[in-house]
């Protein structure tokens, strides 16, 4: 199976920034499917299976410079095979990412090169507006348009109730209640896509990211598994990222559900997803106010005033916190390179100069 090349998202800028490596006899493809260091890329001349090639692996700083789902890669086809080698990974226009699992600073590419991150939470019992603070903060950063999924519409409660308070906390980013089992609201992610252009579903396990598939698909593509009834809790049932094409509808990442979310991302991120914190702070007496114990605090003042809900505000210096820790990290595993980087130059020039010496 060919694939036209606009179809997965190819256009005359890629062109441009392709063409030295055109010049090299290589060909542009799009990363479909991850499997420990192992790719399925879509290129015009059918699916290939690739891997890095070892210049790109040696050269790589951390995981982030690795090819990730979405990316665009310069190929050296292997002559005679569906297959061959990625030689460089181009410059990405957009990408969601998280820290990865455990205590390791270093970044992972969940998508990227994507217009919009969809966000779905389920409006059953794994229903999380603290989780979902989480991914705004995460997705104000990925260079993509945020929009909110409430998925299974069909069994919530108090959906008004539920939409006023997303909408709350999703300040300024388009919320849309939808049944993917039902198929209602699906056109609404349509509407964000289009030839060439890319979605990501991002969300806990359960909440319905493989059924929407299906249900824009108009078939069975994905496999599918209940919730656990007592907390509504998913297994996992797509275990890889997934570029899946929609044809002229455009294309769509699938994820695994994350359990484990834990942040990659700016200080700034969190004024901007806490934009209503943020107006409120401007009226506080400190103008390096934290909001804890100092005085004449008028973020503090609209809690008491009931106009700002104490759990926004629990949320907001939870994230900051942890944001600031980050920051920390990151400072310290930038110097450990440094420090690296400077120790293998000093090894090579001592090589250099004893080599000269004979």
């Amino acid at each position: 199976m060919s694939f036209e090349l606009h179809e997965l998202g190819w256009d005359a800028e890629w062109a441009r920034v392709f063409a030295p490596h055109a010049a090299n006899g290589l060909i542009p493809a799009r990363v479909a499917i991850e499997f420990n260091y192992i790719y399925r890329l879509y290129a015009e001349s059918g699916e290939l299976q690739a891997q890095h090639a070892g210049r790109l692996r040696h050269q790589a700083e951390g995981r982030e410079n690795m090819s990730a789902v979405g990316d665009w890669v310069a190929v050296r086809p292997t002559p005679g095979e569906a297959g061959g080698t990625i030689e460089a990974v181009l410059p990405r226009r957009s990408r969601f990412s998280r820290k990865v699992a455990g205590e390791t600073t270093e970044e992972q590419i969940v998508a990227a090169n994507i217009d919009t991150v969809f966000i779905v939470m389920g409006l059953d019992g794994d229903y999380n507006p603290r989780r979902l603070e989480r991914y705004l903060l995460m997705a104000s950063e990925s260079g993509a348009r945020p929009v909110v999924l409430l998925n299974k519409s069909d069994i919530a409660e108090d959906l008004p109730a539920d939409l006023d308070e997303i909408a709350g906390r999703a300040v300024g980013i388009a919320v849309h209640a939808i049944s993917a089992r039902e198929r209602s609201g699906i056109e609404m992610i349509e509407r964000y896509l289009g030839r060439g252009r890319t979605g990501a579903l991002l969300g806990s396990s359960g909440v319905g990211k493989s059924t929407i598939v299906n249900a824009l698909m108009g078939e069975q593509l994905l496999k599918t598994r209940d919730v656990r009834a007592s907390d509504s809790r998913g297994r996992h049932t797509t275990r890889h990222r997934h570029l899946i094409l929609l044809g002229r509808r455009g294309l769509l990442i699938d994820t695994p559900g994350m359990r484990e979310l834990q942040l990659w991302t700016q200080s700034e991120s969190v004024r901007e997803t806490f934009e209503d914190v943020e107006g409120l702070a401007a009226g506080c007496h400190f103008t390096d106010c934290r909001h804890r114990e100092e005085p004449r605090c008028a973020v503090k003042q609209a809690i008491t005033d009931g106009t700002l809900a104490a759990e926004r505000l629990e949320s907001y210096l939870k994230l900051d916190d942890e944001v600031r820790s980050l920051d920390v990290r990151k400072d310290a595993r930038a110097q450990i390179d440094e420090k690296r980087k400077m120790k293998t130059v000093s090894q090579s020039l001592k090589k250099l100069y004893k080599s000269r010496d004979r």
